[in-house]
């Protein structure tokens, strides 16, 4: 394969959504260019007449603001599902993201009708490999994508924090797109998109409503008067706290999981109604302790 010079107007970005933004990474590279051109060639697939662009979009965005008009340009072929199995096998030398694999192995699983196990094999991977990231892709759901691909909120905060919600404590998937919606774009560091988080999916309802209305820096005031740790609480305090998680974590599951159609047989009817008749006895009982419960916390 020979590098050539190339027209930037010629190039198909239909690509170009598939890769994360970073301001600070292309400010980097901007400077870089500026100082040594382009030392790398932009990659794509030749496919009948149309220059489909894979690799590089960081260098096309910085070649366009510099009103470059050629660009170095390396051709992986003329099938695009083999342009993107190469820009995959050569990801782990030019940090394409997890997430980034996920995009383009989702179109070789749907557009182009791959197994994962023939993926797995073109690329000298597991299927492990492969089913975690097209599970990955799929669990996230188009609006977080947008976010995260555009720059506008932090893959990483996703990754450790909101799927850790969804994972271990249930959190719906409408209600992680509310909140990636209501934090985007407002240059918030990690550490206080985490805070936020724990506020909307595990905190009053009052918080909750503040963070989901933009009020960020009003609601990270008040969660800096809380605690962040338990060290100061006794052993009982301690085990309460996690009683009360554990609560709040199984009533969103019960919520959630009470309007499912899959509910259906004779048998678990029957056995619910008998649990559920003594849940309900004690509904009231819980619904006090716990308003009173709230009252003196909140007047401590």
């Amino acid at each position: 394969m020979v590098v050539g010079e190339h027209e930037l107007s010629t190039f198909d970005l239909r690509y170009a959504s598939y890769r994360m933004k970073d301001p600070a990474r292309e400010a980097r590279l901007f400077a870089s260019i500026v100082e040594r051109g382009i030392e790398e060639p932009l990659e794509g697939v030749e496919v009948e007449g149309r220059r489909i662009l894979l690799n590089g979009f960081k260098r096309y965005r910085c070649a366009q603001k510099l009103g470059l008009g050629l660009v170095p340009y390396l051709s992986l072929g003329e099938d695009e599902a083999m342009g993107i199995l190469a820009v995959l096998r050569a990801s782990n030398n030019r940090s394409l993201s997890i997430l980034e694999q996920a995009r383009f192995l989702g179109d070789l699983r749907t557009l182009y009708n791959l197994s994962v196990a023939e993926i797995a094999e073109r690329l000298s991977r597991s299927k492990a490999w492969v089913s975690m990231r097209l599970g990955l892709l799929g669990e996230m759901g188009e609006a977080i994508r947008e976010k995260i691909f555009s720059g506008a909120f932090p893959v990483y905060s996703y990754m450790y924090t909101l799927r850790r919600f969804m994972r271990m404590n249930g959190a719906r998937r409408e209600d992680l797109e509310a909140f990636v919606g209501a934090v985007s774009g407002k240059k918030l560091s990690v550490r206080e998109i985490e805070q936020l988080a724990h506020g909307c999916l595990r905190g009053p309802q009052w918080l909750r409503d503040e963070i989901l209305a933009g009020n960020v820096a009003l609601a990270l005031g008040r969660l800096k008067e809380v605690p962040a740790a338990i060290e100061g609480c006794n052993e009982f305090e301690r085990v309460f706290l996690r009683d009360l998680e554990i609560l709040g974590k199984y009533v969103r599951r019960v919520i959630e999981k009470s309007q499912d159609p899959r509910i259906e047989t004779r048998t678990f009817c029957a056995q619910a109604n008998l649990l559920l008749a003594g849940e309900l006895s004690r509904l009231g009982a819980l619904s006090r302790s716990l308003k009173d419960l709230h009252d003196r916390t909140g007047q401590a």
